[in-house]
């Protein structure tokens, strides 16, 4: 199951766009509404939306003999050291072998400057959580999130990383 990590190419967007599809049916189920799930990723993971990204780069994904399993989004340093975590997605039978660590690491080496990497999490979801807590990232701040009219218990988390 070992993947290989590159940046995200035009071909890869419509394999992207399932990924995403059916990792946050698997991870949200029971959780966000079905309907307010598809009415986002049809929203976020637009052609156009994947355009941008692509565009922009910072979208690494995930490569195996099964095609794109993953991908990560990690927005650019800003001049305070800052970068986000925009999204890590596995496909559901591809997790808990080292690819979303994989993944990460691979955003991260690419963030020249970064000396800490924020990212929000549901809170139900205990998979994501315990991905972060265990690659160090510890809790900043819970709030309640209203997303697309539904409430969302957020966690914001931070991981410092030493200059180099």
């Amino acid at each position: 199951m070992d993947a290989v990590i590159r940046p995200l190419e035009q071909s890869d967007i419509r394999a992207v766009q399932q990924v995403a599809q059916q990792s946050w049916h698997h991870t949200y189920e029971g959780v966000i509404p079905r309907h307010i799930q598809d009415t986002f990723l049809t929203e976020a993971y637009s052609d156009l939306n994947m355009q941008r990204r692509l565009d922009r780069g910072g979208v690494w994904v995930a490569e195996n003999q099964d095609g794109i399993v993953g991908f990560a989004n990690l927005t650019p340093v800003n001049d305070e050291g800052e970068a986000e975590l925009v999204a890590i997605y596995i496909l559901p039978h591809h997790i808990g072998f080292g690819i979303g660590t994989k993944l990460l690491q691979s955003g991260v080496s690419q963030l020249k400057g970064l000396q800490r990497l924020y990212v929000e999490v549901e809170k139900e979801n205990e998979v994501g959580l315990k991905f972060y807590e265990a690659k160090g990232f510890n809790v900043l701040k819970e709030y309640d999130d209203v997303f697309a009219g539904h409430t969302l218990k957020t966690l914001q988390m931070v991981k410092d990383y030493e200059e180099v």
